[in-house]
């Protein structure tokens, strides 16, 4: 099912038959999503549908380039006012130029969410052998019943085979049980406006970190600062950020030597050593840290947790040498993640630059997309007399238009049969 925002459930059965365009209609004004398989738009979206006559993963790209998400016309709630939408005019190229644009398009589109989801994988990898080695404490529970923990004999002898009472509980003998504001030390972000271009360091916001379990620096504003205060506030590969307002208890690590400053909505987190850091990382990101979290928020309009309240939990610290031997693990998967992420952002970068360009013709500014007689202008096509060739409009209302050699773009609404 989809939203305005993306999809917001799952439903036994769809209302559109094959890949799906999806435009927000309310809320989240003029987003264009693409669903690959039948699905369920809500009433606060348009939809366009696969047909035989146009590529509706073209449509999808046609619309995305249309900045559809500034015409919002109602100030109280948000709103794509359907006049407004038809008045745009599109160009359409032949079947074949569409085909073509969605095969270039898509297959960037489609290793940019592969991408996505090895990241996840990896992420899930490390987050299931945190969990395995120091909440459920598999390894210790199999020697303790006399299994082999089925792990490499080096690593599997820096595990106890006994547990042992501590405030937290039962924990394996010899490990410790410690407040989190033990292991590290605490401190307040920058307050700065956020500016798109370079104008100082990144800026990196709640926002950056509450979406994923790894920073998309590409996505990440700028904000001005004097050297002095630059100092103060610069990351360090280490580092980790969590959230006191906004989404509190969520986390990041840094993991890359750039240029950044954080956010005033942010506490920063230094310990003494990069395997700690990824230690407190895996506790971060526990269920047991979610579940302290949210009992911890404070704050009837907005949820916060002060830096004191976010390193007041008490966590296992096993010895250092095991804490290692995890991190050499972790750190290899995660050094995978950041790559992947370097790729994304440049094929991103790659398909946002190729996207008006193929739309208007100046790629592949090939005769096939030319009305007979035709020729390139700087507007897009254009007739022998100079003028734009009107090819077929936006519908929103399902009312075809002429289209000349493009085929016409319905776009209904989820009320209208």
């Amino acid at each position: 099912m989809y939203g305005s925002n993306g999809i917001i459930g799952w439903h036994d059965r769809a209302l559109t038959n094959g890949p799906t365009v999806i435009i927000g209609r309310k809320g989240t004004v003029g987003q264009v999503r693409y669903s690959p398989v039948s699905c369920w738009p809500i009433d606060t979206t348009f939809y366009v549908e696969a047909s035989a006559e146009r590529d509706v993963r073209f449509v999808y790209f046609l619309l995305s380039a249309l900045g559809l998400e500034t015409m919002n016309s109602d100030s109280a709630v948000p709103g794509l006012n359907r006049d407004a939408a038809h008045s745009r005019s599109i160009l359409v190229p032949r079947i074949a130029e569409q085909h073509a644009i969605a095969r270039i398009l898509g297959a960037l589109d489609d290793k940019i969410e592969l991408n996505r989801q090895m990241n996840e994988t990896l992420e899930a990898m490390a987050r299931a052998l945190f969990k395995s080695w120091f909440i459920d404490f598999d390894p210790v529970r199999a020697k303790a019943d006399g299994r082999d923990p089925g792990l490499p004999a080096d690593i599997a002898a820096l595990f106890p085979d006994s547990f042992q009472d501590s405030v937290l509980g039962e924990i394996p003998k010899g490990w410790d049980a410690k407040r989190l504001a033990d292991l590290c030390s605490t401190q307040y972000g920058y307050t700065a406006s956020a500016a798109s271009e370079p104008v100082g360091p990144k800026y990196v916001r709640v926002t950056d970190i509450n979406k994923r379990n790894w920073i998309e620096w590409g996505d990440v504003p700028y904000c001005a600062i004097d050297a002095d205060a630059r100092d103060v506030y610069a990351l360090r590969v280490g580092d980790l950020v969590v959230a006191r307002m906004a989404d509190p208890g969520k986390s990041a690590i840094i993991e890359e030597d750039i240029d950044a400053v954080f956010a005033s909505y942010l506490v920063r987190l230094k310990t003494p050593s990069l395997a700690q850091s990824y230690y407190i990382y895996g506790f971060l990101k526990s269920d047991l840290y979610t579940e302290y979290a949210e009992g911890a928020k404070s704050g009837s309009v907005q949820a916060n947790m002060n830096a004191k309240v976010i390193v007041d939990v008490s966590c296992v610290v096993p010895p250092p040498d095991l804490m290692q031997q995890y991190v050499n693990i972790v750190l290899p998967l995660r050094r995978r993640l950041v790559a992947s992420s370097h790729e994304s952002h440049t094929l991103t970068t790659l398909r946002d630059t190729l996207l008006p360009k193929l739309m208007s013709g100046e790629l592949r500014g090939a005769k096939s997309l030319l009305p007979e007689g035709g020729r390139a202008c700087s507007k897009g096509y254009a007739s022998e007399s100079g003028d734009p060739v009107r090819y077929s409009r936006v519908e929103l209302d399902g009312t075809e238009q002429p289209g000349g050699n493009g085929d016409a773009v319905r776009v209904r609404s989820r009320r209208e049969p």
